[in-house]
């Protein structure tokens, strides 16, 4: 089966304005997790099952913290958008050989990293536009009460860290610590239909209700059920924008943002006064699904544009997951198609934790036998990933969710330099 290319369903000419949204303060917490466009889309195979790629992230961060400052990460994310550089900053961050290299330079900068990037980027004239536009950036986002979380910073979510282009910096407003949560996507049509709606806004609810993050991209239709489903029981969700955080769009949801801004996240890759524009959204796709352990399609045609969430899902190795609809309608033979290919079939919120585990619990406490690669760690010592790799037996892409699991039981603890050691309230 072949899907045509995901064309998100709007003109740039057709756009309303957008609206500006206010300070709003945050009224409650979600819980914290312990620690490109125009995509043709073609499953012509059955889905892989999800692995997540890991680059040593941690290892890079932790040099990078002590060199480039904020100043000089959002210099660089001006580069990404306006100086051509998007394709040599991505691979560069992505890349483990060129995370190997900065350890050989215990103080990164921006003429450092750009030397090591691409030397074309480094020109003056590019660095002085880049630092003015950075300059003006930040400025805004000071008086619009967002935070600015570059790569470097440890409230960067690991997961969005780890896919092939994790933007330089994102721009948020509201709870930071909802970015690094368990989280669920749950996308669809703009113009969805009554049932697929009243399933958005189920599936919304009933995730918030069991402690999972819910992901959307506050478009109309089953974005915004989605998004107002997990509103409904006080729970956490994330709004990832096609403009910047301080515009809102649709300017209707208004409303709807202020409300996910004091109990979840707006966040954004595009830098303070950027308004909607077409291309932007499906760039913001690989964000929704990069932020998810699973990406949950409600109702899509087959030209949707949450099939272009689904393909970038399946690059990033995470779970792909369908809702049936009406066989008769045509709204939903995208989703239909995802499901002949593989893509697991959800009736229930319970389709979903079956596959990526139950989220954290407040009196959770830990298991009493003691995890067979815990045993081999000496209390009080660290260890680094190559060295958990060589004591555990398992790859790279199969021990981080085993990492990511023990943290949830609250079983291991990440220290500095991307090292772990065991948590010192362990009991057996």
């Amino acid at each position: 089966m072949r899907v045509g290319r995901g064309r998100v369903p709007l003109s740039e000419t057709s756009l309303p304005a957008p609206t500006r949204v206010s300070s709003v303060a945050p009224t409650s917490r979600c819980g914290v997790l312990l620690s490109f466009f125009d995509y043709p889309l073609r499953l012509s195979t059955p889905l892989p099952r999800p692995v997540v790629a890991w680059t040593h992230v941690d290892q890079a961060m932790e040099k990078w913290r002590s060199g480039m400052t904020t100043d000089d990460w959002v210099a660089l994310a001006m580069l990404w958008w306006h100086g051509r550089g998007r394709a040599a900053i991505a691979q560069w961050l992505s890349d483990p050989a060129g995370a190997a290299r900065t350890r050989e330079q215990p103080l990164m900068s921006l003429d450092s990293a750009l030397a090591d990037i691409d030397p074309r980027l480094s020109a003056p004239h590019r660095v002085a536009r880049a630092r003015g536009a950075a300059t003006e950036a930040l400025h805004a986002a000071r008086g619009a009460d967002m935070d600015v979380v570059t790569w470097s910073d440890t409230r960067y979510p690991t997961l969005l860290a780890a896919i092939a282009d994790p933007p330089p910096v994102l721009w948020i407003r509201g709870q930071v610590e909802a970015l690094r949560t368990p989280a669920v996507a749950v996308v669809g049509s703009r113009a969805g239909s009554a049932y697929a709606r009243e399933v958005g806004r189920e599936l919304g609810s009933t995730l918030a209700a069991r402690g999972v993050t819910v992901v959307s991209g506050l478009a109309r239709g089953i974005d915004a059920s989605a998004h107002q489903g997990a509103l409904a029981v006080d729970g956490c969700t994330v709004a990832v924008m096609g403009s910047s955080v301080d515009i809102v769009y649709p300017p209707e949801h208004i409303g709807l943002v202020a409300e996910v801004i004091r109990r979840g996240a707006v966040v954004s890759e595009l830098p303070p006064g950027t308004g909607p524009r077409p291309a932007y959204f499906p760039m913001r796709n690989r964000l929704i699904s990069g932020l998810s352990r699973a990406v949950v399609v409600v109702e899509a045609a087959e030209r949707s544009g949450s099939l272009i969430t689904a393909r970038l899902a399946l690059e990033q190795g995470r779970e792909v997951m369908a809702v049936p609809g009406n066989a008769l309608s045509g709204r939903n033979r995208g989703a239909h198609a995802l499901i002949k290919d593989g893509a697991k079939l959800v009736e229930s919120v319970d389709d979903i934790l079956v596959e990526i585990g139950p989220a954290p619990s407040a009196e959770r406490t830990p298991p009493t036998p003691l995890d067979p690669l815990l045993r081999q760690l000496a209390p009080g010592d660290s260890y680094d990933l190559d060295e958990l790799i060589a004591l555990s037996g398992l790859d790279g892409p199969r021990l981080l969710p085993h990492l990511l699991s023990l943290e949830l039981d609250g079983r291991l603890a990440r220290v500095a330099g991307g090292r772990f050691r065991r948590a010192t309230r362990l009991g057996g």
